[in-house]
């Protein structure tokens, strides 16, 4: 299409400027030409979750939240901070305090020693929610992985339909010429012939939908990278390549190599640091205090020290450290909740793509071919006045549903093997 229409602009052109400037106007075009062209390319699978892991901001984020955990982490390093106190007593009064000279002044240091070893619990802390986050990272990256397959596999699909509406065009057109030789002839009335260009036009129309839709999920799967615009004319790939299946057990057994799987490894132990962390709180911190103090009116001064001890602190925690201990216990069984509703997919996903083989492997192999030696043998026996239209219009119809069922069950195919692979983690083996 595009070729026809930049030559297309050239005759125009080539008519409207004097001699002169032909030559001009052609390497100007032909210039134009290629450079449309050098920016079309083909895109494999490979490079489109490449464009994807590198660009899509749902994993971008990850960056300002290890930065944000860096943080935590230097303020969970820090020893407590030292207090500088300074205290003034009987000033300002009345009688003999009502100046300055009966004033007592008190300047202390004070600070607090944690008890316990709480400052390597909250280092622990970070660092566990830092080994969480990496999972989680995984996780969306896994996710992202298995959507832009999917919606390669639809614009891979997609490219088919295109063809096969394209086919059902020439088909309606050959039809159209079969037809109108037989009306010709007096063989079949000019009802059958409008029928026939009305075909067309329902097929052109066909055409057009389905190179909108190509172009909308062209453009669905750029966005995955993050891009407005379609910079590749299509997507590379055999439809019908979908690798060999390993038996149902094994793909289960392989469920605990699922970063949502892990995950909850991870979440557990970042829950055992948390309770590492309360039980550090049953130790009391305690909290002293050393200094000076003037006596004005003596013209004295003195050591002042102090220290202060919360009392009944492991009372006051055991709730925190029961309520960690109920959240570890709860991470192991969210994680078996996960691994059942996983092998129910893996199940779903497992049975699906084999019959969605099985439909490609009968098609292929048995229902087209006949569909196809039937349209044959239904236009040769309308050509010679034995069949009527209708069995004619309904051979052809069977044949371009088959295919388009080829297409869907192809595509089913690979979409399930991409959710499997997402699931086990692996790549199904070819």
């Amino acid at each position: 299409m595009a070729l026809n229409t930049c030559a297309h602009r050239k005759i125009v052109i080539l008519r409207c400027v004097t001699p002169r400037l032909k030559y001009i106007a052609f390497l100007a075009l032909s210039l134009f030409t290629f450079n449309v062209y050098a920016f079309e390319k083909q895109l494999n699978l490979q490079e489109a979750i490449q464009q994807t892991l590198k660009h899509n901001p749902e994993l971008k984020i990850f960056n300002f939240k290890q930065t944000a955990l860096t943080g935590r982490e230097q303020t969970a390093s820090l020893n407590p901070a030292y207090e500088l106190e300074l205290e003034a007593e009987n000033f300002a009064g009345s009688g003999e305090f009502s100046a300055f000279d009966s004033a007592e002044l008190t300047i202390a240091l004070s600070s607090v020693i944690e008890m316990g070893d709480k400052r390597s619990a909250r280092i622990g802390l970070v660092s566990n929610s830092r080994a969480l986050l990496t999972a989680e990272k995984e996780v969306i990256a896994l996710n992202l992985m298995a959507q832009v397959t999917e919606k390669y596999v639809e614009v891979l699909a997609a490219q088919q339909r295109v063809i096969l509406a394209d086919n059902a065009l020439k088909l309606a057109q050959e039809t159209l010429e079969i037809v109108s030789q037989r009306n010709r002839a007096g063989a079949t009335p000019e009802a059958e012939v409008k029928r026939s260009k009305a075909v067309i036009a329902q097929a052109n129309l066909t055409v057009q939908s389905e190179r909108k839709r190509l172009e909308y999920l062209k453009l669905s799967l750029a966005a995955f990278w993050g891009e407005n615009s379609v910079t590749f004319s299509e997507v590379q790939g055999d439809l019908f390549q979908f690798g060999n299946d390993s038996d149902f057990n094994t793909l289960f057994a392989k469920l605990e190599k699922n970063p949502a799987i892990q995950i909850y490894a991870s979440e557990q132990r970042l829950k055992e640091a948390e309770i590492r962390l309360a039980k550090t709180e049953v130790n009391a911190n305690i909290k002293w205090s050393v200094g000076v103090r003037r006596s004005q009116e003596a013209n004295d001064t003195a050591l002042v020290a102090g220290f202060s001890l919360p009392l009944f602190a492991e009372k006051r925690n055991s709730g925190a450290i029961a309520s960690a201990l109920a959240e570890r216990d709860q991470v192991a069984i969210e994680k078996e909740a996960t691994k059942l509703r996983f092998r129910n997919h893996l199940l779903r996903a497992y049975s699906n793509r084999k019959q969605a083989i099985l439909t490609v492997n009968s098609l292929k192999q048995s229902v087209i071919p006949m569909l196809e030696d039937a349209l044959e043998d239904t236009q040769d026996a309308y050509q010679k006045g034995r069949y009527g239209y209708l069995d004619y219009v309904s051979a052809r119809q069977e044949l371009l549903n088959a295919r388009r069922t080829l297409i869907d069950a192809a595509s089913a195919a690979l979409i399930y093997g991409a959710e499997i692979e997402k699931l086990t983690n692996e790549a199904l083996s070819l």
